[in-house]
């Protein structure tokens, strides 16, 4: 799959709510010309995710697991860089909560070589990456493992992840409000995602600066929770105050070179 901007990434999640997206809407919403939007379903319908008819598109029957891949595909260094820093924050001879998220699993990638951990995940992809990793014990949470990204949820979910009290939570967000909200799409997947955090005594919130750029309907929680956050660029002004006040600590990778930028 080749890479697909932002732009693209949100018609494709209106596609998925809606079942059909049209040119004229899609331009009105996004403050673009037709033309820009036929191109952009052009090249989603060239990658199979979709397919063309008149006046816009429809989700093609044979989409699996769109959301996840094109997700994996956004801001690519920046989450490999992100995953390094949060990966440094974390000690040996630990025990940490993952939940799910593309970011969440560059964290996963960068912890590989710690000594004494165990990860609790209800990640299938994490479980992949730390899996026979030297150093590492990984436990799996039960519950339904959702196609589209191979997370665990549900109510068997979080009952698992309370059994355990760990020294740090690793998780992620699709959207962060400028009041300081951490926001989500699927309630179930916020279920378990407040629990890691109830269940933990470090949080540490992993999330590329277009999570600022984005909304979601479900709210995780507020920044207050967290003790780290960890991103790839300044947050804005009114955030900033909010972690300030709540002694939240802030951490930025280091600017990526112009030629890996995406």
């Amino acid at each position: 799959m080749d890479i697909i901007s932002p732009r693209q990434t949100d018609i494709m999640n209106m596609l998925r709510q809606d079942g059909r997206v049209g040119v004229e809407e899609l331009a009105a919403k996004f403050n673009v010309s037709p033309q820009t939007i036929r191109k952009d379903l052009n090249e989603l319908g060239e990658q199979d995710l979709l397919q063309r008819v008149h006046g816009g598109a429809v989700l093609s029957s044979g989409v699996k697991n769109f959301e996840y891949e094109a997700r994996r595909l956004l801001a690519v260094e920046e989450k490999r860089h992100i995953g390094v820093l949060a990966a440094s924050l974390i000690p040996d001879n630990c025990t940490l909560l993952i939940n799910i998220g593309t970011t969440t699993e560059q964290v996963a990638m960068a912890l590989r070589g710690k000594e004494g951990m165990m990860a609790i995940t209800n990640n299938v992809n994490v479980v992949n990456i730390l899996s026979g990793t030297p150093g590492f014990e990984v436990i799996v949470a039960g519950g339904v493992v959702r196609p589209t990204d191979g997370g665990v949820i549900g109510e068997a979910t979080v009952d698992f992840i309370k059994q355990f009290k760990v020294d740090y939570a690793v998780i992620g967000a699709s959207a962060i409000d400028e009041d300081g909200s951490l926001l989500d799409y699927d309630y179930r997947e916020v279920k378990v995602a407040q629990a890691i955090i109830e269940n933990a005594r470090k949080t540490i919130l992993v999330a590329d600066s277009m999570k600022l750029e984005r909304s979601a309907p479900v709210r995780i929680g507020h920044i207050s929770q967290l003790d780290y956050i960890v991103t790839d660029k300044p947050l804005p002004e009114k955030l900033m105050d909010v972690c300030t006040e709540n002694d939240v600590i802030i951490r930025i990778t280091d600017p990526i070179p112009s030629s890996l930028e995406i």
